[in-house]
């Protein structure tokens, strides 16, 4: 959980909770839907990331 946590930056760690608080209608008028198109997109260029990129490079051989 501490690793988590130190992984996760405040700002994110602080609208997630914010989320299960206010719920999602509340917490989109509360923030505006840019600031969670931009949370959104952080997510699906981080994971894109980690889990096709690098796999794809080390079966190519790139890596190792």
């Amino acid at each position: 959980m501490q690793l988590k946590k130190f992984l996760i930056p405040q700002k994110i760690q602080q609208l997630k909770s914010e989320l299960k608080e206010k719920g999602l209608r509340e917490f989109i008028k509360s923030i505006g839907w840019k600031m969670l198109l931009g949370i959104f997109l952080f997510y699906l260029v981080r994971d894109v990331f980690l889990y096709l990129l690098i796999p794809y490079l080390i079966a190519r051989g790139l890596f190792f």
